[in-house]
């Protein structure tokens, strides 16, 4: 598995508003091929803002970059400059690939 993660700094009183711009959304990943899933996270307070994660699972690297060019990408990041009052700070996108895997059953 490719896993990619954005990190999002957001500005104390802004988590709600974070929260449903990401939640009411169509983000159009089930239509993409090699998409295997999506989680938002909640971290801790710290440092004036609350630390979000989203983390995307692709079945390679070339699905994933396949994504970054789609139509569908282009269509869910629409309006994103918009919200950057949000955010301490610009999002960090991190990579990684699967070196071990292990499931439940």
């Amino acid at each position: 598995m490719y896993l990619t993660m954005n990190r999002f700094k957001v500005k104390l009183g802004q988590e709600q508003a974070f929260e449903e711009l990401w939640t009411q959304r169509d983000s159009h990943l089930t239509q993409v091929a090699g998409f295997k899933a999506f989680h938002l996270l909640k971290g801790p307070e710290k440092d004036g803002y609350r630390l979000y994660a989203s983390h995307t699972g692709w079945e390679s690297e070339e699905a994933f970059r396949a994504w970054t060019k789609s139509e569908a990408f282009r269509k869910a990041h629409a309006g994103a400059g918009s919200t950057g009052d949000l955010y301490e700070g610009a999002p960090e996108l991190e990579i990684f690939e699967t070196v071990q895997e292990i499931t439940a059953g």
